[in-house]
């Protein structure tokens, strides 16, 4: 594909053809900012703030959907270009909640971020605002209309990543909200999942992991990148943790594998990790059989007391008196070796898998 140079803000680019003029600023290093733009969805142009300027063009086009062209001239933060921003940031405030102080978004906040950015109060316009009731009907996700702002990442991602369309945009003007069909919560959805990919690239508090709200604000949270364990994916996750607590858990980026995107499990399945009937030691049974009794034992010697009653019992009752249950949380990897093992050394096909359908 042929290169196209072009100039922003007095610096020269090249960049391959077809790209745009959001995309060729951020390459090289420069702020465009952004609300429904995501490079893995398709783009939109839907919030406008990523409106330039661009010699001989009429307007202010979005930077998100205008291509680049040879020669073009840019100019991504002139006096009409920011004058055109605050007016799009201090409209969207004009309906928006200022619940910043107990906002579990505060601290990961587009808008807030934009609106300090700019210096936007969002005094300037005053009129009627949105009282949705609060929905918080499921175990998973607290959806607050109030502060919506219509980028349409929910539906995008909804439509383009997990492939569901639950939600989509319905009534106008004033009255435009983001919902499933008939108007329904996501849990009287049929459709919905509960992936929470939506609230993954929600970009102000309209929607939130339940299990998070109060748990910890954004600055205090440590966050550890980890791989999922709920099946042989292996997707990329963000831990995020306070105290030796994990308060949620969100994709990470890793183009790789899962490009930030998970399941409901892999998202909301956490809870196992603190669970009190979890297990953290080896246990070896004693007594008889019946009485279920175990004591905790070392790694060494849990291995050793394994390895010396397999090859009693292979000895005594053969090889096809022992069977192997895998797993799908483990890698193919792992469960690789556990057949070449069963088969291998223990001398047996008994080999089964606890996601066989």
């Amino acid at each position: 594909m042929a290169d196209v140079t072009l100039t922003i803000d007095g610096k020269r680019i090249t960049v391959p053809a077809g790209t745009t003029v959001l995309q060729a600023a951020r390459d090289n290093g420069i702020f465009i900012p952004t609300l429904c733009h995501d490079p893995k969805l398709t783009p939109w142009g839907g919030c406008r703030l990523c409106v330039v300027e661009i010699e001989g063009m009429r307007g202010l086009p979005a930077s998100c959907v205008t291509t680049v062209a040879e020669g073009m001239v840019v100019q991504t933060a002139s006096p009409q270009v920011v004058e055109a921003r605050k007016m799009m940031l201090e409209l969207l405030l004009a309906n928006h909640p200022r619940d910043c102080l107990t906002c579990s978004k505060s601290g990961a906040c587009s808008l807030q971020d934009y609106a300090y950015y700019y210096g936007v109060r969002g005094d300037k316009f005053h009129g009627e605002k949105h009282d949705y009731p609060l929905e918080d009907d499921n175990p998973f996700i607290v959806r607050d209309m109030n502060k919506c702002i219509l980028c349409g990442k929910c539906i995008r991602v909804c439509a383009e990543v997990q492939v569901n369309n639950v939600i989509d945009f319905a009534h106008r003007g004033f009255n435009t909200r983001v919902t499933p069909a008939m108007d329904l919560t996501l849990r009287e959805s049929e459709e919905c999942v509960f992936c929470g990919n939506c609230v993954q690239v929600c970009p102000v508090g309209a929607l939130a992991e339940k299990a998070s709200l109060w748990q910890g604000r954004e600055w205090e949270l440590t966050k550890v990148r980890t791989t999922c364990t709920f099946c042989g994916v292996g997707c990329n996750l963000e831990v995020s943790v306070k105290d030796d607590h994990v308060v949620r858990v969100r994709g990470y980026d890793n183009p790789l594998v899962n490009s930030g995107w998970l399941c409901v499990k892999g998202r909301f399945g956490a809870d196992f990790a603190e669970s009190p009937d979890r297990i953290t030691r080896p246990l070896i049974r004693v007594g008889e059989r019946g009485e279920g009794r175990f004591r905790e034992a070392t790694w060494d010697e849990a291995l050793d007391y394994t390895a010396r009653r397999l090859q009693e019992i292979k000895e005594q009752y053969g090889s096809r008196a022992i069977a192997a249950l895998s797993s799908a949380r483990c890698t193919n990897e792992e469960n690789y070796l556990m057949q070449k093992f069963m088969r291998a050394v223990i001398g047996t096909n008994n080999v089964d898998h606890c996601a066989r359908t």
